[in-house]
C-alpha cells in the first residue's frame, strides 16, 4: 500500500512570473541565487560590526565575490565537464543563462578574489577567509534550493516508496507537444500497479482548453501508442516516469463542468532530493560555523574556521555524490565522478589547514 507520505510529486514552475512590458521571465533559481548574496551581505556587515571593521568594505567585498563566483562558477562547468566543447566553441561559454554553473569552479575563483580584496583593503588573507567562510555555505544553501526549484541535479532512484518524482519534464512534454492542453497536474496512486520496488503509482491529469472536445474512438492511438511512446522517446522523461514496450497504460477521457479532461495512469519512480540533501547540509554547516565564531573568534588561529569549512563542505560534497546522477555521461566510466575527484584535493587542504592552524588561546 502506498501512504501519502511516501513519495512527493514535484513539478513547480520554475518561472515565477514575467516581468509586463519587456517580457523577461523571472526565475526562481536566479531570486534565490541573489536572495543568497544579499542575505550573506547581511551577514558580513554584523560581523564587520562585531569585529570593529569597518561594514563599507562589505560592499566592495559582496562585488568581488558575486563576480568571481559567477564567472569561476561558469570556467569551471565549461573545463572540468565539457572542455573539448566549450574550447572548440568558446562563445558558448558566455551563455550562463543556458544553465552550467560548477561549485568547485566557484570556489577557485572566491579564493582568488579574496586574495585580490584582502591585498587591496588591508585586510590578511586567512582573516578575510575565515569571514566568508561563513557566509559561503549560506550562498549555497539558497543556490541549491534554486536548482531544487528548477528540478535540476536530480538524485539517484531510491529503489523504493519513498522520494521525489520529479515530473516537471512531463508536464513539459505535454504542454510543449499539444497546444490543446491548457493545464497539466499529477495525483498520487491510479490503476497502474507494479510489483518492483522503486516504482510507485501516479495519475497524469491533462485538462484541455474549453473549445476542445476529444473522442474516444480518434483518440484512442493518440493515448495507446503516441504517449507511451513518447515516454519511452524522451530520456527527460523516461527518468521519472517508467514504460516498456508492450506495457499497458490506462487511460480515461471525461467532462467536469464542460472541461475536457483525460487521466494517464503511470508509474513514477521516486529520487533522492540531491539538491535538498545539500541545502540542509549547508544550513547546519552556517549554524556551526557562526556558532564557533561567535563564541570563539578571540581564541581561535587565524585560518583555523577557513580548514574547517573546508573540510566539512568537501566531506558533505563528496558523499552526497553517491546519491546524484552524473553530470556528464563519460563520469560513468571512472570510479568516482567528476565532482567527488575535484573535492577530495580541496578536502585535504581543509585538513592541513585544521591541523596548521589547529589550538585555542585564552578567551578575552
Amino acid at each position: 500500500m502506498t501512504f501519502i507520505l511516501d513519495f512527493i510529486i514535484w513539478s513547480p514552475n520554475p518561472e515565477m512570473f514575467t516581468i509586463p512590458g519587456i517580457g523577461r521571465e523571472v526565475r526562481w533559481y536566479g531570486l534565490l541565487f541573489a536572495m543568497g548574496f544579499i542575505v550573506a551581505q547581511q551577514v558580513m556587515y554584523w560581523i564587520f560590526k562585531k569585529e570593529n571593521k569597518n561594514p563599507k568594505d562589505v560592499d566592495q567585498l559582496t562585488m568581488y565575490l558575486v563576480i568571481a563566483v559567477v564567472v569561476g562558477a561558469r570556467l569551471g562547468h565549461c573545463l572540468f565537464y565539457n572542455p573539448t566543447y566549450y574550447l572548440s566553441n568558446p562563445l558558448e561559454i558566455i551563455k550562463i543563462w543556458e544553465g552550467g554553473l560548477a561549485s568547485h569552479g566557484g570556489a577557485i575563483g572566491m579564493f582568488i578574489a579574496l586574495y585580490l580584496f584582502a591585498k587591496k583593503y588591508g585586510f590578511t588573507y586567512l582573516w578575510i577567509l575565515d569571514r566568508v567562510a561563513i557566509v559561503t555555505v549560506l550562498v549555497g544553501a539558497f543556490i541549491r534550493f534554486g536548482n531544487f526549484m528548477n528540478s535540476e541535479i536530480i538524485g539517484l532512484p531510491t529503489g523504493t516508496d519513498n522520494g521525489i518524482v520529479f515530473s516537471r519534464s512531463v508536464e513539459d512534454m505535454f504542454l510543449n507537444g499539444d497546444e490543446r492542453i491548457e493545464e497539466v497536474s499529477f495525483e498520487k496512486g491510479g490503476s497502474a500497479v507494479s510489483d518492483s520496488a522503486g516504482l510507485v503509482p501516479m495519475t497524469v491529469v491533462l485538462e484541455y482548453k474549453r473549445s476542445i472536445d476529444l473522442d474516444p474512438a480518434t483518440s484512442k492511438n493518440f493515448f495507446e501508442r503516441s504517449v507511451p511512446n513518447a515516454f519511452a522517446r524522451s530520456s527527460s522523461v523516461s527518468k521519472h516516469v517508467y514504460y516498456q514496450s508492450g506495457m499497458e497504460m490506462p487511460y480515461k477521457l471525461y467532462k467536469d463542468g464542460g472541461v475536457q479532461y483525460a487521466k494517464i495512469h503511470t508509474l513514477g519512480i521516486p529520487r533522492h532530493p540531491g539538491q535538498l540533501y545539500e541545502s540542509i547540509a549547508c544550513v547546519l554547516m552556517f549554524l556551526i560555523l557562526a556558532h564557533v565564531w561567535y563564541h570563539h573568534r578571540d581564541q581561535l588561529k587565524e585560518g583555523f574556521l577557513f580548514g574547517f569549512f573546508m573540510t566539512m563542505l568537501w566531506s558533505e560534497r563528496f558523499f552526497v555524490e553517491f546519491f546524484k546522477e552524473n553530470q556528464e555521461a563519460w563520469e560513468a566510466d571512472i570510479p568516482l565522478n567528476m565532482g567527488q575527484w575535484l573535492s577530495i584535493p580541496l578536502f585535504l587542504w581543509g585538513v592541513t589547514f585544521m591541523i596548521k592552524y589547529w589550538g585555542f588561546g585564552e578567551k578575552k
